[in-house]
Formats: structure tokens, C-alpha cells, sequence
């Protein structure tokens, strides 16, 4: 298959897909299957590797992607950054493997974790070795540029990882033996993504030293320095988490960092196209070729950005409904730090195909400063909103703090000399949101039920978007076609030719009459129709929201008119058979979370037959019975 930025694309976010979906089904079954004890257990061995890996293979991996992109004149190039690459890495996890047997065998870990956690260091330290030439060689892959070789086997190491873990603690193997089988997938990962590379690189040639003349203080210079960054990149990941844990109670950080994950779901293209940027433009920086680097920062900035914000609006209307049904009852407080977090998320997506560009430069000065400035803000406003405000200041010091990053990295950008914003249309994108925003919010609010908006919103809402973004020229129809034109054929052919079609229409009219094409001629006409379009849908929005007569979606007619109401006590209320709609709220204070409940019943009660049904999104302690057309929806108290 023809490797282009596209294929390099749909492979890398295919696999990050794939290991989503994995992870809903295996991760709630690994949970179960070793217990909670275990699993915290195990959650925290992790947590303590993964950041010594930031230590250990940031650097490295970043190099590695980096250098093996990169065509230079020195002789056996590739072999020799492979190879230099190899043995610094070599060295650092054999030094971290060292660190974790000295902390087990020494009483540092019985000390400050426990006993318990002595063998999962020693299971640790003997993993450290495996997962870095797993990773190094998969990295080594993707800066060859065979993305179609490196994904596979991440979606092979993670879901291979989940599954050996469940088999190995259904068979009663406890920390030590699931670091065990841990070692042996990333071993049998790294001997495939070896046997791929011998095609590429000289894995003999490794084992001897650079040759005279071979720049090793830069391939070195660009690991610390890399380690610098990671290291100020990944502090906006921790930093709130760590500081609202030492104010707030362990159910709080709960509900914070659920609202984190959710959110950072909306990072799963944006991660995917920084990805595939630091290997696909190294050679262009090596060559000097700024105006190409511009052309693909600004389109991939902007289609990035169309994507997310596409995204945070269906998050945004739909959070009170998304909520409960994701996490289930009780978990309404995640909806106020999921929306303060959502302007910050788009700015972090936004941000990520430039700090891939940058990286991709090798001057990493610049990108520290601009990353490590974003973290100090971040920082100091957690430290200054958490302890006075709790969950809602953590979460608008980082929506701040991740809103900086687009700021200090413009800077940072024009430093290094590129203009990632200019040609990414940034004003008809935020235009494209802002129009689409009113009906898919009204449209949210129109649909009483949980279940029907979670069903009906998103398709509209997408179809609205991408009409609206057609519309005001936030995307054309050419830099379509030529996205598909890059896939592998028969679709990538048969956009070829549609293309090609549309070329020689154009041509053939302008020759003989030297007038525009039909398309151009009649643009306007058609960002017209379809601005009418969107109108039309804004109107039906509204319409729902006031209400239509005769419709259980909406207001209803008469609803200016009283309704009587019979008083209850106890965890339920049921509203009395009226001929008009009136809300009923109802709170369980031991949930935070609150319940308004629609009843609407017909003109005549005559005609009402059959048992109440109960509402399978109750989160009260018992449901409520409600007439047979009874819609009701969760917001946020």
C-alpha cells in the first residue's frame, strides 16, 4: 500500500478506534475478574511505571520517529540513528530496571507502599526491559513510516495486554503473575516489530559504535530535551487530579476526573494526526521547505479543529443525558466540570498539530518554553481556585491552562518560522459552530427524553454541521475529493477520476467562452440555498422547543394553564391524570442530582388505560410511575 499523510492517518486513528471500543468490553471484565484490592493494586504499579517511561522512552521514541524520517547523505543513515537510538535506550531502561530492584530489595517500597507491592517491582523492573524495545522498535516503524506495521501491533500489545491479564488472574495469579504475562506480550511484540525492521535497518550494525563524523551530540541533545517537554506536557494531565486530591474527598476526584476522560475522548483524531505529523514532516524541515509546512499545519489545524468542535457541541448539548446513561445514577456532578472543561479540550486539540510540527523541528527550546509556560499558569491557578472553589476552580484553571497552550505555541510557531493559523480559516470555522450550535442546542432541549435525544440529536446535529461548514466555505468540495483521492484504490481512484472530471469541465468551459464554471458562477447561489436549509432547521428548533400541538416532543399547547397536583411524601410523587403538562422536580440529595419529570395526560382520562410504566433512566431511590406518554429528562442542580 502507497504511503501518503492520509493512509498514515486512517491507520493510526483505526487503531486508536479500535482500542477504544476494545476497552469499553475488556476493561469492566479485567475489573472484575481481578477485584477491586487487586486492581487498585495493579492500577498503582502502573501509574508508578508509567512515569518512569517518560524518563526512560520519551526521548528515544521522539528520536527515533524524528531521525528515521529524515534522508541525509551520511552513509547507512538509518542504520546508524536506529542503532545509536538503540543502545542509549538500552542503557536507560537496564539503569530504571536497576532502580526498581534496588527500591524492592532495600525496604523503599515496603516502606512507603507496603509488602505487597515488593514483587510487582521486581515484576517491574524485568517489564521495564521488554516494553522498551517493544516500544522503541514500533516507534522505530512509525519514523520509518510504515504506520501500517506500527498500529497493528499497539492494538496487539494493548488488546493482547487485557486479555492475558484476565486469563491469568481467572486462573488465580496475583500481582507476579500478571506482570509475568505482561512481559511475555511485550517480548513477543518486540521480536515482530524487530523482524519487520530487519527489512529496513541493519539490526547487526547496532551493536557497533557511530561512526566518526555521525552527529551524535544532536540525536542526544533532542532526547533530554524531549524528556523536558514531555515532562512539562504531561504535568497538565496530573497536576489538578494530584492537587484536588489533597482537599476534596475521593468521591469529588471521582467525579473530576470522569469528567476528564470524557472529555479527553475528543482527543482521539487530534492525538492521531499529531501522531502522524512528527515523521511526516521531519524531512520536510531537513529540506527547508516552510510554504509546504504552512499549507499542511493550516489544513490540518482546521480540519482537526472542525472535528472537535463538531464533537464538544454534541458533548455539550447532550452531557445531562450522556452522563448517567455512560456512568450510571448518581453521577449528575460530573455534568459542571464536563462543561467548564469543554472550551479548554478544544483548545488542546487545537494546539496538537502544532506541538507535533514543532517537535518535528528539533529545536526544542522554544517548544519548552511555550509548553512549560501553559504549565505554570496551569499550575498556579490550580493552586489558587481549588483550595477556595474545589471541583469547579480545578476545572476552569484547566480549561484556562489548556486554552493558553494555542497562545504560548503561536508564538513558539513564528519563532521557529512557521504560521500554522494563516489559510486555517479560523473565522468561518468558529462561524460553522456558532450557527450550528442554535439548532442542535434547541433540538436537545426540544427532546424531553434521554434516550430519544441520545438516538436523534447526533445525526441531525452532524448533518447541520457539515451542511453549514459546506456552506460558508469552512471546507470545499475539491479539498475533499482530494482527501479521498489519497485512499487506497478503488475509492481513491474513483475520487481520482471524479476530480479529474470536474477538471476538465472547468477547462472546457472557460476555453472556448473564457467565462467561470457553472460552480463558480452559482457558489453563491448554493451557500444560499443551503444557508436556507439551516434556517429552516434552526426554525424547526425552535418550533420543537415552544412545543407542537399534538407531539409528546416539546412544550406542550396549553401549557400556560395551570395544573392541579396531589401532594405526596415519601421518595416518589405521581402526577394527578390533568389535561396539560406541568413539571415536578424531585431531588435526591444523596445523589447531587435532580430529576424533572414531565406527566401528560389526555384531554379525557376516559381514554387512558393500562398500568403506569416506570422510566428506565430513573435515578431516585425508587421510580416513579407515570402515565403511559410520560417523557422526562435529567439536568444538573
Amino acid at each position: 500500500m502507497k504511503r501518503n499523510m492520509v493512509t498514515a492517518f486512517f491507520s493510526i486513528v483505526g487503531g486508536r478506534l479500535f482500542i477504544v471500543l476494545s476497552s469499553v468490553v475488556l476493561t469492566p471484565l479485567l475489573i472484575t475478574t481481578l477485584g477491586f484490592e487487586l486492581y487498585g493494586r495493579y492500577s498503582t504499579l502502573t501509574a508508578v511505571f508509567g512515569i518512569s517511561t517518560i524518563l526512560m522512552s520519551s526521548g528515544i521514541n521522539s528520536g527515533a520517529r524524528k531521525y528515521l524520517a529524515e534522508e541525509r547523505s551520511f552513509r547507512d543513515w538509518k542504520s546508524n540513528v536506529f542503532g545509536y537510538y538503540l543502545r542509549l535506550g538500552t542503557v536507560l531502561a537496564v539503569l530504571t530496571a536497576i532502580a526498581f530492584v534496588v527500591a524492592a530489595r532495600f525496604g523503599l517500597v515496603a516502606t512507603y507502599l507496603g509488602p505487597e507491592y515488593v514483587v510487582g517491582f521486581y515484576g517491574l523492573a524485568g517489564l521495564t526491559i521488554a516494553t522498551q524495545f517493544r516500544e522503541y522498535a514500533r516507534r522505530s516503524l512509525m519514523g520509518l513510516k510504515q504506520e501500517h506495521r506500527s498500529e497493528p501491533l499497539r492494538v496487539l500489545t494493548k488488546v493482547g495486554s487485557r486479555l492475558t491479564l484476565i486469563g491469568i488472574a481467572f486462573l488465580g495469579f496475583e500481582i507476579g503473575g500478571l506482570l509475568v504475562g505482561l512481559i511475555v506480550v511485550n517480548s513477543l511484540v518486540a521480536v515482530l516489530a524487530l523482524w519487520w525492521l530487519r527489512e529496513s535497518v541493519s539490526l547487526r550494525g547496532a551493536l557497533t559504535g557511530p561512526p566518526d563524523g555521525f552527529p551524535t551530540g544532536e540525536l542526544f541533545n533532542f532526547n533530554h530535551l524531549s524528556v523536558v517537554y514531555m515532562l512539562f506536557l504531561t504535568s497538565l494531565y496530573h497536576v489538578d487530579v494530584l492537587m484536588l486530591a489533597s482537599t476534596v474527598t475521593e468521591t469529588q476526584v471521582g467525579y473530576y476526573k470522569s469528567a476528564l476522560v470524557i472529555n479527553q475522548f475528543l482527543w482521539v483524531i487530534p492525538r492521531s494526526i499529531q501522531s502522524m505529523l512528527i515523521q511526516s514532516v521531519s524531512d520536510l524541515w531537513a529540506d527547508d521547505r516552510i510554504e509546504q509546512i504552512n499549507e499542511i499545519a493550516s489544513r490540518v489545524t482546521r480540519y482537526g479543529m472542525l472535528v472537535v468542535l463538531l464533537l464538544s457541541l454534541g458533548l455539550g448539548a447532550l452531557a445531562s443525558d450522556f452522563v448517567p446513561m455512560y456512568l450510571g445514577s448518581g453521577s449528575m456532578p460530573v455534568v459542571t466540570p464536563l462543561l467548564i472543561l469543554l472550551p479548554g479540550t478544544v483548545g488542546f486539540a487545537v494546539v496538537r498539530p502544532v506541538l507535533a510540527i514543532s517537535h518535528a523541528k528539533g529545536d526544542l527550546k522554544p517548544l519548552i518554553a511555550a509548553t512549560g509556560a501553559a504549565a505554570l499558569l496551569n499550575l498556579g491557578l490550580n493552586a489558587s481556585l481549588i483550595p477556595h472553589y474545589g471541583i469547579p476552580g480545578a476545572a476552569i484553571a484547566t480549561t484556562i491552562g489548556y486554552s493558553s497552550l494555542p497562545v504560548f505555541n503561536l508564538v513558539s510557531a513564528r519563532h521557529l518560522g512557521f504560521k500554522p493559523f494563516v489559510g486555517a480559516r479560523l473565522g468561518r470555522v468558529g462561524a460553522t459552530a456558532a450557527l450550528s450550535s442554535v439548532p442542535i442546542f434547541l433540538l436537545s432541549n426540544a427532546i424531553q427524553n434521554s434516550l430519544v435525544a441520545l438516538l436523534f440529536v447526533p445525526p441531525v446535529g452532524l448533518f447541520v454541521f457539515v451542511a453549514v461548514a459546506f456552506a460558508i466555505g469552512a471546507v470545499d468540495i475539491g479539498e475533499v475529493l482530494d482527501v479521498i483521492e489519497s485512499l487506497p484504490d478503488p475509492v481513491g481512484s474513483y475520487a481520482a477520476a471524479v476530480n479529474e472530471r470536474r477538471g476538465g469541465l472547468r477547462a472546457s468551459r472557460i476555453q472556448p467562452t473564457d467565462r467561470e464554471p457553472w460552480t463558480e458562477r452559482h457558489k453563491h447561489t448554493l451557500h444560499r440555498v443551503l444557508l436556507i436549509i439551516g434556517v429552516l432547521l434552526s426554525i424547526l428548533g425552535v418550533a420543537l422547543a415552544v412545543g407542537v400541538p399534538g407531539t409528546n416532543i416539546g412544550a406542550s399547547p396549553d401549557s400556560h394553564t395551570g395544573a392541579s397536583q396531589v401532594p405526596t411524601t415519601g421518595p416518589t410523587a405521581e402526577t394527578v391524570a390533568a389535561p396539560v403538562t406541568e413539571p415536578v422536580a424531585t431531588t435526591n440529595v444523596s445523589t447531587n442530582t435532580a430529576t424533572v419529570v414531565t406527566s401528560e395526560r389526555a384531554s379525557s382520562s376516559a381514554t387512558t388505560t393500562g398500568p403506569p410504566r416506570a422510566s428506565v433512566f430513573e435515578s431516585l431511590p425508587e421510580r416513579q410511575r407515570r402515565g403511559p406518554l410520560s417523557l422526562h429528562r435529567r439536568i444538573p442542580t
